[in-house]
């Protein structure tokens, strides 16, 4: 079975983002990249299936820097291939121009199964998974928790509200939303990483063009503005009910 994996980093929410002087992206001159949370947990699932199942899996992402890091991590956890897209998306790539650039790539792979984060915190114009499966012509199942394959089926896990568990079947290939792997993300010793990128290579496949069409343009980006807006209630409950509807009356909703 040939499983791949698209990943991408993401900005540590942890530091404190600013905007460029284009007024319309992040800063980046100092911004640090982390792995997406949840295509972390595509590559745990991606290996617990190699696992099972003796699956090949290849990690996909873009040249962006630190990427070689991640690329090399994944390899440290079990991954057997290792790709990355170069061209002219270090200036930055929507999730329309990423989904078509890499449909053009993974065809050419022959994949039985994809499978990615179900989003991203920085995603402005949809989460790349439905669109690369609408590009590839694969059914697309999001919010999955578990993954078992038989032949060529597969039984997916998705939670819903309420403490409900879902069960989907579906048929290869396909592409699937990873929410959570079976089990939390490994953790690699740094050393085992560096034995990594002393034995194994990352392959570079040029992006020739980036169609972005379709996505949202940003005309603006801004901080949201502060102020001291909090009112503290009284401990006392009816006290704290009484100041309530004297707030609402004050705003006119009462």
């Amino acid at each position: 079975m040939n499983i791949i994996v698209p990943v991408k980093l993401v900005p540590d929410l942890v530091e404190e983002l600013s905007i460029d002087a284009s007024g319309i992206a992040l800063d980046t001159a100092w911004l640090r990249m982390i792995i997406n949370e949840f295509d972390d947990h595509a590559i745990e699932q991606a290996i617990l299936l190699k696992e099972k199942t003796g699956a090949h899996v290849t990690i996909l992402s873009t040249n962006v820097e630190g990427v070689d890091d991640l690329l090399f991590a994944a390899a440290a956890k079990g991954a057997d291939r290792l790709i990355k897209l170069t061209g002219d998306i270090e200036s930055g790539v929507n999730n329309h121009a990423l989904a078509r650039a890499m449909a053009t790539i993974i065809r050419d792979l022959k994949p039985d199964l994809i499978m990615t984060g179900v989003q991203a915190h920085n995603d402005l114009d949809g989460s790349i998974g439905p669109q690369l499966a609408e590009h590839l012509g694969m059914p697309y199942i999001g919010y999955i928790s578990g993954v078992n394959i038989t032949g060529d089926k597969l039984i997916v896990r998705k939670e819903y509200p309420g403490g409900l568990i879902g069960e989907m079947q579906a048929s290869l290939p396909a592409l699937l939303g990873i929410q959570a792997a079976e089990q939390p993300p490994r953790y690699v010793a740094i050393s085992k990483v560096r034995q990594m990128m002393k034995t194994m290579s990352i392959e570079e496949l040029e992006v020739t063009s980036l169609d972005s069409s379709g996505a949202p343009i940003v005309n603006r980006m801004f901080q949201p503005e502060s102020g001291e807006r909090a009112t503290m209630l009284s401990e006392n409950a009816d006290e704290a009910a009484n100041q309530l509807i004297n707030l609402l009356k004050e705003l006119g909703t009462l």
